[in-house]
């Protein structure tokens, strides 16, 4: 009978490791290959090859496919047969490809016929206005100003920042600390990535990153964790405790997480009674308490027939709501670019009480052409009852994976909620052992998923532990997709994955 192949056979496994990505003709340009009809790849400027050189990192570039175009639910490549989208970028492409919602475009071209640009800090325009009524009241008034912005990373360094200057004019100058979590990730810039626990996204970063005011409590992870649920709760409560103990609750600046974890964990919702746990010590010690939603939020994680725009609303908790939350990807379906730092009432009545103005600011911020996108992406979503759909779909979505997969010797979990689904990768399933991270499973699975099978997933590692082990792949498809092109992901990714760990057994 077959065995799994060991990871720790370096002279066994040297073969499975991807090979280095190939050269462009000789004397040809990358401008070259992008205007000929012929090519079907271009280099990518993040690398994602990996040599086994884990302390430097080292990586070479590697090629992806060079795109016709996108329409409905499936990628174009110049070459090669039409690829169905199973995860929208990174959740990001929420009413799928193409002209198929006029409705979106025409707000776009009409606004920027209109007036394409005004200043933020010289005029207000009515489609800020009529955007940030609309966030408002989709939290029931809990939250009571909107900062609008272009990229997640934007958004969540602009709530550090809020954090930061509400307590100084609060009289509390000292509240310098920031509280997040391990395994997570909150964006690109220095203080996002110092809020970020994910560690290999922050390791060629590490010697200018912020480590004495950003501090880490573990994530919530229950697949992860051998203890009873009560008990697990407990000890990551009693953990948040002792850290506010330890620095002292009037260094405290904020709390920050995401209610559904995205890309670092693999779509992990947290345990019954976790947020609300976490909000009372926040609420007692005058802690500002922020999620970030930008990848699970605006729709994405939606499973009740309430079908609540924002993921914290999913929870049958009493009052979760946050202080702030950072809202990006399903925001706009990235039509354009956009984000938001949305406040709480008390914050916004506090900011006119006061007289305070937020010493935040970019060149593009409430910006009129991306307000009137969001609008018409919000309204289409509204209109078309698509988070009724989110909510169908992504129960059977998850029924079908667990149907198909759960019982594979290698699948340690399927996990999520709505259209967004996690499936983690172990190399043992009694004991959860992680593969080697030299290996690139999740990788291996969404390349093979794209070669062979012509489906998109999101791939990523460093899901179980601080070594950057942990394969996770998500699946995150258009608010829009029915129940044929479900089945038609799930039976493309179960393939894909029989495939990859059919080529990791030996007789």
């Amino acid at each position: 009978m077959g065995q799994l192949l060991s990871t720790s056979s370096s002279s066994r496994r040297s073969h499975l490791l991807p090979s280095s990505a190939s050269k462009a003709p000789l004397g040809k340009t990358e401008a070259d290959i992008l205007l000929s009809d012929s090519s079907s790849e271009l280099s990518h400027p993040f690398p994602t090859e990996k040599n086994n050189d884990n302390a430097t990192n080292t990586q070479t570039p590697t090629l992806l496919p060079l795109l016709k175009k996108a329409k409905g639910h499936y990628y174009y490549p110049v070459s090669g047969p039409k690829i169905l989208d199973a995860c929208g970028g990174a959740g990001v492409a929420c009413l799928g490809h193409g002209k198929s919602n006029k409705s979106v475009i025409k707000a776009i071209t009409t606004q920027i016929s209109t007036v394409q640009y005004a200043s933020y800090a010289h005029f207000r325009v009515d489609p800020v206005l009529q955007l940030e009524k609309f966030l408002c009241e989709s939290t029931d008034g809990k939250m009571g100003k909107m900062y609008l912005m272009s990229s997640g990373s934007e958004a969540v360094e602009a709530a550090l920042k809020f954090a930061l200057e509400y307590h100084a004019w609060n009289g509390q100058p000292e509240r310098v600390n920031i509280i997040s979590r391990s395994h997570s990730y909150h964006g690109t810039t220095i203080g996002s990535l110092s809020a970020s626990g994910h560690t290999t996204r922050r390791q060629p970063f590490t010697s200018v990153l912020n480590r004495t005011n950003f501090h880490h409590l573990p994530p919530c992870n229950p697949y992860r964790s051998p203890l009873p649920r009560e008990e697990y709760l407990s000890s990551l409560l009693t953990s948040l405790e002792s850290l506010i103990t330890t620095l002292s609750p009037s260094t405290i600046a904020a709390l920050i997480l995401e209610p559904i974890v995205g890309a670092a964990l693999g779509c992990v919702p947290p345990l019954p009674g976790y947020l609300s746990g976490i909000k009372s010590f926040c609420h007692t010690h005058g802690i500002l308490l922020i999620y970030d939603e930008v990848m699970c939020g605006m729709g994405r994680t939606a499973t009740s027939p309430s079908h609540h725009l924002h993921a914290y609303q999913s929870f049958p908790e009493p009052d979760i709501s946050p202080d702030m939350m950072t809202i990006a990807k399903s925001f706009s379906a990235s039509y354009l670019p956009a984000s938001a730092l949305l406040i709480s009432t008390p914050l916004s009545n506090f900011l006119t009480s006061h007289n305070k103005v937020f010493t935040h600011g970019h060149t593009n911020q409430s910006h009129p052409v991306v307000a009137s996108a969001c609008l018409a992406v919000q309204g289409t979503i509204q209109s078309r009852n698509l988070l009724s759909n989110v909510a169908a779909q992504g129960g059977l979505l998850l029924h079908l994976l667990q149907k198909q997969l759960s019982q594979h010797p290698n699948v340690g979990d399927i996990r999520g909620r709505g259209l967004f689904v996690g499936i983690e990768f172990i190399a043992d399933k009694t004991t959860k052992q992680p593969f080697e991270r030299e290996l690139d499973i999740a990788s291996r699975v969404h390349k093979t998923a794209l070669k062979n099978w012509q489906v998109l997933v999101y791939a990523s590692q460093g899901c179980a532990d601080d070594q950057g082990r942990g394969d996770v792949i998500m699946v995150m498809p258009a608010y829009d997709v029915t129940a044929k092109e479900i089945r038609d992901m799930v039976r493309r990714i179960a393939g894909a994955v029989r495939e990859v760990f059919g080529s990791l057994w030996v007789a």
